[in-house]
């Protein structure tokens, strides 16, 4: 009985640590123009990026034309380029 009670204790514990951690994650998709990406923190773009931020649900209309532009690292596309941002 003593081990089941442990077991199922460590359960919960395991659960409750997973659960709050990723209450912190931020996750997002960004579009700049008709390129979209994911991003996994949120960041503050440059007003030149002109780069619009969506909940991480977002989907776009089927009337509109958007394409995955997926990329590591922080930054955004402007036009067929990637902009590094530090």
């Amino acid at each position: 009985m003593r081990v089941l009670n442990k077991a199922v204790i460590g359960s919960l514990i395991g659960a409750g640590i997973l659960a709050f951690s990723t209450v912190g994650a931020s996750a997002a998709i960004v579009c700049s123009d008709n390129a979209c990406w994911h991003v996994k923190d949120s960041y503050s773009y440059p007003s030149e990026a002109r780069v619009i931020v969506h909940k991480d649900d977002w989907k776009w209309d089927t009337n509109e034309k958007y394409s995955w532009r997926e990329h590591e690292g922080r930054g955004y596309w402007h036009g067929d380029r990637w902009m590094d941002m530090k």
